[in-house]
């Protein structure tokens, strides 16, 4: 069915996700300024996710019931019977069918999906593909029929891309028309197989809550999520992981919140300012702990030293770090916001560990990372291979405290830098790479 309907014969790969979104891109090209397209081109990108997965989802009770048309019927009789459910206007085969008054088929499609599954108010329907501008619509019919030819090339099922699909959507679409406040998520995107290596190192157990500050499209919970599948499957007497996440732009948020709903994730993402305004507290209004930190915040951020000297969480009692680099601020309130065994994976710059090292007299960062030195709670280090992430060639460093460390007064430092491969257009850790660092890491 799926080759024959779908023309689908493997996983689709960054390079050919990236000429998919630039052709989708040029379709709408001229109506619209170039920092809008994702606003436009995200939300069918997840509709036909979300269809895609239905649609696998309605494959497999046809296969159980052995006939397509009673599992039609019984799932429009009990919407239980599926994970989400939407309803036939609203899944892709019919928007492609739809040829006229597409923007307003459209936008009754997504808020009839918002209406049916309320975990998605709010993320799927904020787009009104009819929308007018001094009375022209911004986008025309045939431009909307030009888009939809194009995204309907490429299927979007869970075993058609990777699990990020739409956070790796976000980044490309950001990065090829950057935003002029320098401050877009795709500057800070987590690549996958750091990721991945995050995720195994920190190595989740049943009943564990996790949690990311800094969210962005939800990569390093998803991908603690999976690995918690490889360790445990879907056994039901499994305790779940329960997962938290905060993050500022309301357009990666909403992304976020698409991601785990569509992994099944028992997650509660927050919108905001987690360092002025931590969304996750107790009713007594102290920060939250959790077992599990895994984040990997904007490297260098600058805030104001009233973000320290005003917090009332009791987060910078180790100082306060300079306004030119955060690092040391986001690893206080990660750690801060661990519980009394907790663990930690942060991804960081590598000035995080080494600035102000060889200074005589006060500096602030080396003042703060002495002290996590010296009170034992820093784990291991480990230097990441340069030319892995998109905003930079600089290496990195995934930075790994323990509240209840296994080697006391010892610290595990591991030099990656030579253990990667060439790609196009950047370097990447191979599978069997990241398997020889958890290992050396865990062992």
């Amino acid at each position: 069915y799926r080759t024959e309907a779908w023309g689908i014969d493997h996983m689709l790969d960054i390079n050919t996700l990236a000429n998919w979104l630039w052709e989708a891109a040029c379709k709408i090209r001229g109506e619209i300024d170039a920092p809008k397209y994702k606003d436009y081109i995200l939300p069918l990108i997840f509709l036909k996710r979300l269809s895609d997965v239905f649609d696998d989802e309605m494959l497999k009770l046809a296969g159980d019931y052995d006939n397509q048309s009673v599992a039609e019927e019984l799932v429009e009789d009990d919407h239980t019977l599926v994970w989400f459910y939407l309803p036939p206007d609203a899944r892709w085969e019919a928007i492609v069918r739809q040829s006229v008054n597409r923007g307003q088929f459209l936008t009754d499609a997504v808020r009839a999906i918002a209406r049916q599954n309320p975990k998605l108010q709010g993320v799927i329907d904020i787009k009104d593909f009819n929308e007018t501008a001094a009375g022209q619509r911004v986008i025309s019919e045939e431009k909307l029929k030009d888009l939809i030819n194009v995204l309907k090339r490429h299927r979007l099922g869970m075993q058609d891309v990777e699990p990020d699909i739409l956070g790796r959507a976000y980044e490309y679409l950001l990065r090829k028309f950057a935003e002029g406040s320098g401050q877009s998520a795709g500057e800070f995107y987590t690549p996958k197989e750091v990721a991945i290596l995050m995720a195994r190192i920190i190595n989740p157990q049943p009943g564990e809550t996790v949690y990311d500050p800094c969210a962005g499209s939800g990569g390093l919970l998803i991908k603690t999520y999976l690995r918690f599948k490889e360790l445990f499957g879907n056994h039901p007497q499994t305790k779940p992981l329960q997962f938290c996440g905060q993050e500022i732009l309301h357009s990666t948020y909403a992304i976020a919140r698409m991601n785990t709903f569509i992994h099944r994730m028992e997650a509660q993402i927050a919108l905001g300012d987690t360092m002025n305004r931590p969304a996750f507290l107790t009713p007594a209004g102290a920060l939250q702990t959790f077992q599990i930190v895994v984040a990997n915040p904007m490297w260098n951020q600058d805030f104001s030293q009233s973000t320290y000297e005003n917090d009332s969480y009791s987060r910078f009692g180790l100082g306060y770090p300079p306004s030119s680099s955060a690092d040391w601020g986001w690893i206080q309130h990660m750690f801060a916001s661990l519980n009394a065994r907790g663990r930690l994976a942060v991804v960081l710059d590598t000035g995080t560990v080494s600035r102000g090292s060889g200074n005589t007299g006060a500096n602030r960062e080396r003042d703060i990372r002495k002290q996590f030195v010296e009170q034992d709670w820093v784990e291991g280090v480990i230097l990441l291979p340069e030319n892995l992430f998109y905003n930079t060639s600089a290496p990195g460093v995934i930075l790994l405290m323990n509240k209840a460390k296994a080697h006391q007064q010892e610290v595990i430092l591991i030099n990656a830098a030579k253990l990667f491969e060439k790609g196009r257009p950047k370097n990447f850790l191979p599978d069997a790479q990241i398997e020889h660092i958890a290992d050396l890491y865990l062992n």
